[in-house]
C-alpha cells in the first residue's frame, strides 16, 4: 500500500540521498525547485503529509514554501533543516512555528532523517495536541491521508448537558472559518436542530425511506446530499427523523455508512446523538473520528461520563473520546472534573444562558448573533482544536519569523 508523499526542497547534494533513502522507505518523495512547484502539488495531491526544507539557504524563499504549507485550510508539517548555531539561536526565540513543525540539525544521516519523518507522521496520526486536523483512530492507512471530510459526533448517554448547544455552534463556528459543513441530527427522539436553527418543515431521511417504500421496488430514496436544509449562516443540515415512532425505517449501518460517505462532499460533518447507546449510535460510533463528550459539573453528567469512558474501552473506541467541559466558569475545579472522569479536557466553554436561548428564539447560533462573546470564543477555540485553524498569510509570515529567529519588520508611515 502506498504511504504518503512527501515534498523535498533541499540543495542539491543533499537531496538525492533523501530522496534514495525515503523511496527505500516506501515514501513518494517529491522534489520541488521552487515555491510554484509546491503550489501546483499541493493543489493536485491531498496525500502530502510533510515537506522538508532548507531552514538556512534562503530565507524569503523558506517563507514563500513555509506560508503554501500553512496557508488556510492547510496544515502540513514542515521538516526545517538548520546548522546547531542556527537551532542554538532558536532554541529561546519568541514565536514558534506550527505545533507540527520540527527542526533538523545538519550534518545528518539520510536514514536519520527518514525516522524522524516517520515519528512525525506518527505523532500527527495518534497524538492530538489540539493544532492539527482530526485524529483518525486505528491501523494506517494510505486512505487516511486523502480523505477529505473529518467526522466527528457529539454524544453522552445523559440528556441536559449541552450535546446539541455544542454541535450546533461548532458547526457554525467551522463554517465561519470557511469549511463546507454537513450537521445531522441524528437525536432520532427528541432532536430539535432543526428548530432551534429556524428551519419549518424540513424533509427528514425517513420521509424519503417511507416514500421510496411506499412507491414500490423501482423507487430510489434522495441521497443525504439531495435531503440537506440550508440555513442562512451556510451551514448545512440532515435532520434523520422528526419522529421517534418512524425510526423503524432506518437501517443503522446504512445510515451510517452513508454518512461516512459524505465525507466526499463535506469538509466536516457533525452529528449530534441521542444519549443511549442504541444500535444506530454503536454504528455511528465505529466509524466517526472522534466522539466529543460535553460534560457539565454535576454528578450525574460526570458519572455518564465515566461511564461512556468504560463502556467505550469494552467496545474499542475509548481513544476517540475527547472531554468537552460545558460551563466551565461555575466554579468547579476542572482539574477535579478531569480527574473524575479520568480524562483530559479538550475543550472548556462558558455558561451563557441568556445569549443562547436569545440566538435560539431568533433562529440563529450565538457565533452568528454574538460574534463578539466570550462564549463565541469558546466555540472557535473548539472548532480551531477539531480540525486546525486556518492561517491568513501574515499569521503563518510572523510564525516562520519566529522559526528562524527573526522579528517582523517594523512598519512606518
Amino acid at each position: 500500500m502506498a504511504r504518503p508523499a512527501i515534498a523535498i526542497a533541499l540543495p542539491g547534494d543533499e537531496q538525492p540521498h533523501v530522496v534514495d533513502v525515503l523511496r527505500e522507505a516506501d515514501f513518494e518523495p517529491v522534489v520541488v525547485g521552487c515555491p510554484g512547484d509546491l503550489e501546483a502539488l499541493l493543489a493536485s495531491r491531498h496525500d502530502v503529509a510533510v515537506a522538508i526544507l532548507d531552514g538556512e539557504s534562503d530565507f524569503d524563499e523558506s517563507l514563500e514554501y513555509y506560508e503554501l504549507l500553512h496557508e488556510p485550510g492547510r496544515d502540513i508539517p514542515a521538516l526545517m533543516i538548520v546548522s546547531p548555531r542556527t537551532l542554538d539561536r532558536l532554541v529561546g526565540a519568541a514565536g514558534r512555528s506550527g505545533a507540527h513543525d520540527e527542526y533538523f540539525t545538519r550534518p545528518y544521516s539520510p536514514e536519520a532523517l527518514r525516522w524522524r519523518v516517520e515519528a512525525m507522521l506518527i505523532r500527527q496520526m495518534t497524538v492530538d495536541d489540539g493544532s492539527g486536523a482530526v485524529i483518525q483512530s486505528g491501523s494506517l492507512s494510505a486512505d487516511d491521508w486523502s480523505r477529505r471530510g473529518a467526522f466527528l459526533s457529539v454524544f453522552n448517554p445523559k440528556g441536559g448537558v449541552g450535546k446539541t448547544t455544542i454541535a450546533v455552534n461548532l458547526a457554525a463556528s467551522l463554517v465561519a472559518m470557511g469549511r463546507k459543513v454537513l450537521l445531522v441530527d441524528a437525536d432520532t427522539v427528541t432532536g430539535h436542530i432543526a428548530s432551534s436553527l429556524g428551519l419549518e418543515n424540513v424533509r427528514t431521511l425517513v420521509d424519503s425511506l417511507a416514500e421510496a417504500n411506499d412507491g414500490g421496488p423501482g423507487a430510489v430514496p434522495e441521497t443525504l446530499e439531495e435531503l440537506v436544509a440550508a440555513h442562512s449562516s451556510g451551514l448545512k443540515v440532515l435532520v434523520l427523523s422528526s419522529s421517534p415512532l418512524m425510526t423503524g425505517h432506518l437501517d443503522p449501518a446504512a445510515v451510517a455508512d452513508a454518512i461516512d460517505r459524505a465525507r466526499r462532499s463535506f469538509d466536516v460533518i457533525v452529528v449530534d446523538l441521542h444519549p443511549d447507546y442504541d444500535v444506530l449510535n454503536r454504528a455511528i460510533f465505529g466509524r466517526t473520528d472522534r466522539i466529543l463528550v460535553p460534560v457539565t459539573p454535576d454528578v450525574p453528567a460526570l458519572r455518564a461520563a465515566v461511564q461512556l469512558r468504560d463502556v467505550a474501552e469494552e467496545l474499542g473506541f475509548r481513544d476517540k473520546l475527547a472531554l468537552v467541559i460545558n460551563r466551565a466558569n461555575s466554579g468547579v475545579s476542572v482539574a477535579d472534573m478531569e480527574r473524575t472522569v479520568g480524562m483530559s479536557s479538550f475543550a472548556m466553554i462558558r455558561s451563557a444562558g441568556l445569549q443562547l436561548v436569545k440566538a435560539a428564539n431568533e433562529g440563529r447560533t450565538v457565533i452568528d448573533l454574538f460574534p463578539a462573546e466570550k462564549v463565541s470564543g469558546d466555540f472557535r477555540a473548539l472548532a480551531e482544536r477539531v480540525v486546525g485553524m486556518p492561517r491568513a498569510k501574515e499569521a503563518a509570515r510572523a510564525s516562520i519569523r519566529g522559526l528562524f529567529g527573526r522579528k517582523e519588520p517594523v512598519r512606518t508611515g
